[in-house]
């Protein structure tokens, strides 16, 4: 996936580095429109990762005679761009994918249509639409293209393996991957693999704060190095429209939060603004001050202090993938004292949990394995009588949390 000249076919045009989006990155600009919306069929919405805003905007390029482009998986569970001109189709593209999208030839394929005069609607990553602009190096009246506000996307090397891990080297068949489950709601999605074992269907789901992938993906572990300094932040892909989780919703415009999704939809120009449907969609108009709590509008991820040791033990391939996650994802003894001094009242909840929900309703002694660690218990067995979290037996300022036991009988 990373670009190379072919030293013994070069013939010194330049034309590579006309079109590189990072040699060429486009100016900053500031949307036309802001606001929050929601797909008025729920069962849409349900299925899609936010407010079900995209399928929208492709049901009416396809029923325009169009053509769209999106992101699906393909037969290896790997995701790659590619076209679709029914509305069956376009359903494949619903939901994020939290890996690199391959684009293959699909810049080539959006030239032919454009130039055949469809209308194409192209969905990518910002630096994909960046790229899409580069390579046809013209404007077209019949062409809107959609991103997305990206965190970044993770290494494919790294799907694959934990795929394998996780269900037998591919020997159980993937029937469906959802990173976005909303069983649980919008903003405590869970990740979801569907797959067949015999004659069943056996599905795996696990919250995004416990799904290992997840957790090296939300933590900048397994990042894509160029998406550490993104060439088209701030809009600079130059996009008809950008979408996004409006996450904050419950802050900026409660009455537009139920936890089923909503979108927040950036209106970039005239083209984009045609596109919308508006009378298929709840909306809430809003300002800029709604991207506070969307970063990565603005900036890049940092990268994790512990990548370079991740992907040595990756490439090693000495320890099972979730070992190497579980020690990369381990806080050292400086990074638990930063924690509990930024968030006092979380961490002791967490250990208020651990310890009450965690370990056994009864506990007789040798302590029981947390997060790869060891808490011993009394050889009694024991259970808790009463929780303080501001203790001032120390004093007002030098409170702790503390935690009583009684002895059963």
């Amino acid at each position: 996936m990373y670009p190379h000249v072919d030293a013994a076919t070069c013939i010194n045009c330049g034309l590579c580095e006309k079109v590189c989006p990072v040699l060429n990155q486009n100016e900053t600009r500031r949307p036309n429109r802001v606001f929050a919306a929601i797909n008025k069929d729920d069962q849409v919405r349900l299925k899609s990762s936010s407010g079900g805003i995209f399928t929208l905007l492709a049901e009416k390029v396809i029923t325009q005679g169009g053509v769209v482009f999106g992101a699906k998986f393909d037969k290896n569970w790997q995701v790659v761009i590619t076209p679709a001109e029914t509305l069956n189709q376009i359903t494949a593209f619903r939901g994020s994918k939290y890996l690199q999208a391959r684009v293959d030839d699909s810049y080539m394929q959006c030239r032919q249509y454009l130039e055949a005069g469809r209308v194409v609607l192209y969905t990518g990553t910002p630096c994909q639409i960046a790229g899409l602009h580069r390579f046809l190096r013209r404007q077209y009246d019949n062409l809107v293209t959609v991103d997305f506000i990206c965190h970044g996307v993770p290494s494919p090397g790294v799907w694959k393996r934990y795929l394998d891990e996780v269900l037998g080297a591919g020997k159980k068949a993937i029937q469906d991957v959802n990173f976005r489950n909303k069983s649980n709601g919008w903003k405590r999605f869970s990740f979801a693999i569907d797959y067949r074992e015999g004659n069943d269907t056996v599905s795996l789901v696990s919250p995004l704060d416990k799904n290992p992938y997840m957790q090296v993906f939300l933590n900048d572990i397994i990042l894509r190095p160029s998406c550490y300094n993104c060439p088209a932040k701030a809009s600079k892909s130059h996009s008809d429209i950008t979408i996004a989780d409006f996450w904050g919703i419950q802050n900026v415009l409660p009455s537009m939060d139920d936890d089923k999704g909503t979108s927040l939809c950036l209106v970039n120009s005239e083209k984009g603004e045609n596109l919308i449907p508006y009378e298929k969609i709840r909306h809430e108009s809003a300002t800029m001050d709604a991207l506070r709590y969307n970063a990565a509008y603005n900036h890049s991820a940092k990268p994790n202090p512990k990548r370079d040791d991740f992907f040595m033990a990756f490439e090693k391939n000495e320890e099972d993938l979730h070992r190497i996650i579980a020690h990369s994802l381990r806080l050292t003894p400086k990074q638990k004292v930063k924690r509990l001094l930024r968030y006092p009242v979380v961490e002791a909840r967490k250990l208020v949990k651990m310890l009450i929900c965690k370990s056994p309703k009864n506990t007789t002694g040798g302590g029981i394995l947390y997060n790869d660690e060891m808490f011993n218990y009394p050889s009694s067995t024991f259970q808790t009588s009463s929780i303080s979290f501001r203790d001032k037996r120390q004093g007002w300022r030098h409170y702790v949390l503390r935690i009583d036991l009684k002895k059963i009988k």
